[in-house]
């Protein structure tokens, strides 16, 4: 709310250079808020694909978390009005895969009631086919 009075300042007192500045800024800013959205739900995803992968198995309140979480990346990465996404495909990857060792510690602390080390638990599983699956579901009727 504060920068956009400093923009409408800006723009009352013609100065177009600033207002543009404090334009890109705040796009880089609601960019960051997306992609932190993103990560956060990356992270849920990610942790009950990797529990899923190593114990060869699955339930329905984890095929429900992988649900929720693909729907909402999906939600937050749609532009609305513009339409389009906000992240490029090589973006997501990217977020993905900066993700996968929070959730890969986190499914440690899960998986086989915890009684693997995180490092045991990597040994298990194949992380590109995990990412490839999530940007796969996260793609699939997102378009």
């Amino acid at each position: 709310m504060e920068e956009l009075l400093e923009l409408k300042g800006f723009l009352l007192g013609g100065n177009i250079h600033e207002a543009l500045l404090l334009v890109e800024e705040m796009t880089e800013m609601s960019k960051d808020d997306k992609l932190n959205k993103i990560s956060s739900f990356a992270k849920i995803l990610l942790l009950h694909l990797i529990k899923r992968q190593a114990e060869g198995r699955t339930t329905r309140s984890w095929d429900a978390s992988i649900e929720n979480a693909v729907y909402e990346i999906q939600k937050t990465n749609r532009r609305r009005k513009a339409g389009g996404n906000y992240l490029s495909i090589e973006e997501l990857r990217e977020a993905i895969s900066d993700a996968y060792r929070v959730a890969l510690s986190g499914a440690a602390a899960e998986a086989f009631g915890g009684c693997y080390t995180v490092s045991q638990l990597a040994a298990m599983v194949d992380r590109n086919a995990i990412i490839d699956q999530a940007i796969t579901l996260i793609l699939a009727d997102s378009e």
